[in-house]
This record gives C-alpha cells, structure tokens and sequence, in this order.
C-alpha cells in the first residue's frame, strides 16, 4: 500500500470516528451542524435580554450585562421600563470572562443595577467614550470604526471594532444617546457582529462593507417608546432583521434582546416568522434563555 493510500485511509477513519452525533445535544443546547469536519471556533450562551456569553477561540466576552431580578427601573421622573423575567444564568455562575462588550449605558434594559455593579470589576469593558467617562472600572471608549486590541487570558490578540448604531430614527441621538456595536475579530477565527440596539439597515449594510460577518449578534425585540419617539422602532424588528441577515449572506444569525422587557414589541414567534425563507431559516438561531449554540469558522 502507498505512503497516500495510507494517510487516505487515515483520513477517511478519524473523519468518521469525529463525526458529531446529531442526537445527542441536550435540551439546554442547540448544534449548528458545520460543513465538513471543520472545528468549532464559537459558541453562544443567551442569559436573558441582550446579555449573551460569546466563546471566541476560547476567550469570553459578554454583551450588555442584566442580572438584576424583574421589576419597574425608573428611567425618567415619572417613567420606568419593566423586566418580566431575571437572567437565566447567575452572575455568580457566570466564570471568568475576558471583556464586556457593552453597546451603552444609559438605559436600564441594558445595563441595570446588577450590571453595572459587575461592570466595575470586570478585567475590561468596551463601549462608548460617554459611558467610559460615567463608569466605573475599565472602560475604554471607542468612537465609530476605532480599533482596540488586547490580549485574552489564552494569550490570543483581539481586535475590537466599534461600529456605528442608530438606536431609532435618523437624528434622534440626542433623545435616546449614543450607542455602540461591535466587530471581535482574531487571526484564524470568524468574525462576530454585535450589532447593539440599532434600527438602521444603512448601518448593517456599512457593517458588511467593512468586513466578512460570520456571525451577528443581531438586538432584535422591535423596540419602542411611545412616550418619547411614538411608533418608531428603536431597534431592529424581525422584517429589519431578516432584511440584515440578507445583507450579511455567509452570517449565522443570533438574536438577543427580544424578550424580558415590557417595552419590546415582537418575540420569538415574530422573529422566526419572518426567518420563514429557507436561506434564512437554516442560519437562524433562536435561542431561549440558557441555551446555547455551537458555530464554526465556516459556517457556509
């Protein structure tokens, strides 16, 4: 037998032995099944609202931290948004993280009390100059399309890159203040969109411009505040998502933000209608809180 018929032979055995079982993924877990026998670089844990636990080559990032129990959060004198249901992870059982990814500060729904007491502890938090300047612990600020790089416990270099976003209506910033995404990119792993509350698809399609999406954090719920923009969507609804997902083709799609507020207007049920079409279908993954999903690099 020759030296190639051997490692043919090789090859053919580990690949079958690797395969994944299919059928054995706990009720608290959802596989995305990865073409070939490609590794799996990412996964991400929904713990409620828009706080999701994101493994990237083995570091750990976590969006917009919420561990404060339901309840009314004052806002404004005489207004108040209230969450129906605490995270589904303890902030205790949490582990060790390696940056916060925190799209901004100044609304409750993503960063309440619990929250922002872990904030100041966290090793590092990223998110916008306004809030690096009113928190406190290790916040850097970063203005749209600025870079920061540092090094996760494992020893790989991360970049982060903020993107813009548009938390309503054009020119409404001074309402609702500025709010941040995020790109987290490293050599060899696939690029994660955090997209942050933000309801404009020119940001999204700006997003696609710049750089190779593979997976997209997308801050769904159809958001609203009548009282101060009527019925104005403050974030992304399941129609915007969708038409986003489009905009990023070779992207898995993961939602947060669409439940556990009063305030949002469209769940799961929405979400997934609107995710009907087979080329979308297959890259949505709707996940209820605790649960988790596994991504790789090539997804496509």
């Amino acid at each position: 037998m020759t030296r190639f018929k051997r490692r043919l032979l090789c090859s053919v055995f580990f690949a079958v032995v690797a395969a994944p079982c299919t059928g054995c993924a706990g009720p608290k877990r959802a596989q995305a099944l990865v073409r070939g026998a490609a590794p799996l670089h990412a996964s991400i844990r929904l713990v409620g609202g828009p706080t999701a636990l994101i493994d990237l080559g083995g570091a750990r990032f976590l969006t917009d931290p919420t561990f404060s129990p339901p309840g009314a959060y004052p806002v404004a004198p005489g207004r108040s948004l209230t969450k129906l249901e605490g995270p589904a992870v303890a902030l205790e059982d949490v582990g060790p993280i390696d940056a916060v990814l925190l799209s901004h500060d100044q609304h409750v729904d993503n960063l309440d009390p619990a929250g922002r007491a872990y904030i100041a502890t966290a090793p590092r938090t990223f998110s916008t100059p306004s809030a690096a300047q009113r928190l406190e612990g290790r916040v850097t600020g970063l203005t749209p399309w600025q870079e920061g790089r540092f090094v996760a416990r494992n020893g790989r270099q991360f970049r982060i890159t903020a993107t813009p976003a548009q938390h309503g209506p054009e020119a409404t910033e001074s309402i609702t203040g500025p709010v941040t995404g995020f790109l987290v990119a490293s050599d060899g792993l696939p690029t994660v969109y955090v997209s942050g509350d933000n309801a404009s698809l020119s940001v999204v399609r700006e997003v696609a411009k710049r750089a190779h999406v593979e997976i997209a954090v997308l801050f769904i719920g159809g958001a609203k505040s009548p009282r101060l923009l009527g019925d104005a969507l403050l974030t992304l609804d399941g129609q915007g998502a969708s038409a986003a997902a489009t905009l990023l083709p070779d992207a898995q799609i993961v939602p947060v933000h669409f439940r556990g507020w009063s305030h949002f207007t469209q769940g799961g049920d929405a979400i997934r209608t609107s995710f009907a079409a087979p080329a979308l279908r297959n890259r949505l993954h709707l996940l209820a809180p605790g649960e988790s999903v596994a991504l790789g690099g090539d997804e496509r």
